[in-house]
This record gives C-alpha cells, structure tokens and sequence, in this order.
C-alpha cells in the first residue's frame, strides 16, 4: 500500500497514477492534525488496514497530476540519519564507526516543495539520496535479530547539507539542522510492497542529469544493525523516521532554480525545487568528478555570488 496526504492533507491511498480519499476510514482516530493522524494511524495499522483498503477499492479515484502532494509524515518525534553508512562502491577498505545525526520535524518538506539555501557562508549547498524507513512500533533497545519487525514502511529522504559552516569544530549541527533540508515522499509504501530493502537501486537527477546512482547493498551497516543501534540510545516511536546514509561520490552542489528528483526503487520518484536568493554557483561537477580533476577540497569551490571566495 502506498499512503500520501494532498491537497489540505487529505489521507490518501495512491493507485497506479490516481490516488483515492481515505480519510472516512480513519475519522474515528483522535487527532488534533495530520502529524498525530498519521503517527497514530502507523501504530494502529493492524486495526485500520482493511478499512482503508476498503475505502481505496471502493473509492474514485483523482489524477496524482491534479493533486499537491504533502509531506507523509508530517510530524515525527523523531528524525535519526545515519551517518557515513556507505562502502562508497567499495573505495573505502572498512566500514566507518556507526554513527548519526537528529534533524528537526521543521526541516521537513514534500514533493514540489523548495529546498531553501539560506544566507549563510557555506562552502556548498548539497542533498543526500536516502532511502528512509518509517517505525512501526515503539522500539527500544531492539535485537538486531528483531529490528525489521519494527518498520512500517519506507520512503525517499533528500539530506539536506550547508557545508563548512564556521566555526569548524562546531559546524554539524548547522550544516544538517536547516529547515527544508529533509524531504521526504512522495508517499509511504508499506514494508510489503519492499520485499528486499538491501537490495534497491538509488538514482539523484539535478535537472535530469544523473548524479548519484547506487545501490542498498553497499550500505555499510545495514537497516537492522542501524534500528538497533539507533534505539540503543534512544526510543523511537511510531511515525519516526531513520534515513540510512547515502554514497557520497555523486554529491553535486544544489542552486537556486534547480530540480532534484529521488527515486528509490519501488518507492516512487521525489521532486523538490531549489532556492537560493543569492544565485551562488558551482562548477557543475560531483564530487568524485571533482577528485577524479586532481582538484583541492572534498567538493568543487563556489564561483560567483556572496561569500565566493574571490569576494573575501
């Protein structure tokens, strides 16, 4: 099953390319907005499932390409990324230490929304192709043995960065933490439909040019060990979200006017739209392009606009 809100966050189901008001089938969960509706619709599934596949058989259905899309998952207690969780097709001899970062519920946008570059002196401005999973169940101190017991779903998640940010030593929080700098969706599709989620190809375009392509398997610690993990140290709860970590060799600077798209396989295709109000650019080259150059730095430098280099 695929789960989205449109338009004024209408619960639907998506159906090939239409998608079916749901909401009658979940009017009797308490809620006070979409964020509780869903949160609270995920831990309840089992006793709300039949109802909404009801509904969406029963139901007409609307054109997607008449509808806005909304954020899945609008309000989760919890955003966790892993960290440095690729092999980097293999270019990296062992894994890094298991590790990650938390993001804000604010940083969340959806499909067609616009990742926001703000006026900050950052060396660059770049998105992570993610696969994320959404938690099904209360999870604490999980058995890597029983962690995919815990998920819900899955979904795209863009991770949004401003790299560079001064002071140096105390930079991560404000390089991830940005709002805007989560997308996620278009939809939910329930774990049955992601038979094998270790095996899904992950594919970037920034304004239809491939950049990042890459496949779940290289993931350094995978889904299970990073439930585990993750939930060693705190609760996770229905609705929170886990992206797992991206490879980092087709990271590409984002610009103002840019279209990203994301599209994990079997999870439908991501679009977000890129602002900046200062026009800064970059070389359109990625990062292993750029190293492959001989070139200085991790990512290619800024050209033109505040901040650039050449202004200092």
């Amino acid at each position: 099953m695929k789960l989205c809100y449109f338009n004024d966050f209408v619960l639907g189901v998506v159906k090939g390319d239409t998608v079916v008001d749901v909401s009658a089938a979940v009017k009797d969960i308490p809620h006070v907005g979409p964020g509780d509706l869903m949160n609270s619709l995920i831990a309840n599934f089992g006793s709300y499932r039949k109802k909404i596949e009801d509904a969406a058989a029963a139901g007409k259905g609307v054109a997607l390409a008449s509808v806005r899309l909304r954020p899945p998952v609008p309000r989760p207690i919890n955003i966790d990324c892993m960290a440095v969780n690729y092999m980097e097709d293999g270019t990296r001899t062992e894994p890094a230490p298991i590790n990650a970062f938390m993001k804000s519920a604010s940083a969340i946008i959806g499909h067609d929304d616009t990742m926001v570059c703000s006026d900050v002196p950052a060396t660059i401005f770049e998105g992570e192709a993610e696969l994320a999973l959404i938690i099904g169940k209360r999870a604490s101190n999980v058995k890597e043995s029983e962690a995919m017991g815990y998920v819900f779903g899955y979904m795209n998640f863009i991770d949004g960065s401003a790299r560079g940010l001064p002071p140096l030593a105390n930079s991560f929080y404000q390089m991830k933490g940005r709002e805007t700098f989560a997308p996620i969706g278009p939809w939910i599709v329930t774990k049955d439909e992601i038979p094998n989620p270790q095996k899904l190809q992950v594919k970037l375009w920034n304004n239809g040019v491939l950049k990042q392509n890459f496949n779940t398997d290289d993931m350094a610690h995978n889904i299970a060990k990073s439930i585990a993990w993750v939930s060693s140290i705190h609760t996770l709860e229905p609705g929170d979200i886990l992206a797992t970590g991206t490879n980092h060799r087709g990271l590409n600077p984002f610009m103002d006017g840019d279209v990203v798209e994301l599209e994990v396989e079997g999870c439908g295709k991501l679009r977000i739209k890129v602002k900046d109000e200062l026009k800064r650019t970059w070389a359109r080259v990625t990062r292993l392009e750029h190293t492959q150059q001989g070139a200085e730095g991790f990512a290619t430098p800024q050209l033109t606009g505040k901040y650039a280099p050449a202004q200092k």
